[in-house]
C-alpha cells in the first residue's frame, strides 16, 4: 500500500491498515535501518489514581524492588 506524504508533511494512512487499530487515536513514531515503525499508543488518563497504579503493578507483578532497581539502572551515567 502507498501513503503520500503531504506538502504539510503529514501522512494519511490507508484504511485498511486504520482497520486494524479501531481503538487507537495516537501513534508512537521511530526510525529504524531507514523505516518508518508507527507503534500504537494507549494514553492513560490523567484521573488514574495512585492506588489503581499500584493495583495494576501488582496484578503484574511488579515489587518495589523491582522499581528501585529500574531507577538505579536508568539513573547509571553511562561512562565511554
Amino acid at each position: 500500500m502507498l501513503a503520500k506524504k503531504t506538502s504539510k508533511n503529514q501522512l494519511t494512512l490507508p484504511k485498511e491498515i486504520v482497520k486494524s487499530f479501531p481503538d487507537t487515536d495516537y501513534f508512537d513514531v521511530t526510525v529504524k535501518d531507514k523505516k518508518i515503525i508507527l507503534m500504537p499508543v494507549m494514553i492513560t488518563p490523567a484521573s488514574v489514581t495512585l492506588e489503581e497504579i499500584r493495583d495494576k503493578m501488582e496484578r503484574l507483578g511488579v515489587t518495589e524492588g523491582d522499581v528501585t532497581e529500574a531507577l538505579t539502572w536508568a539513573r547509571k551515567k553511562t561512562r565511554r
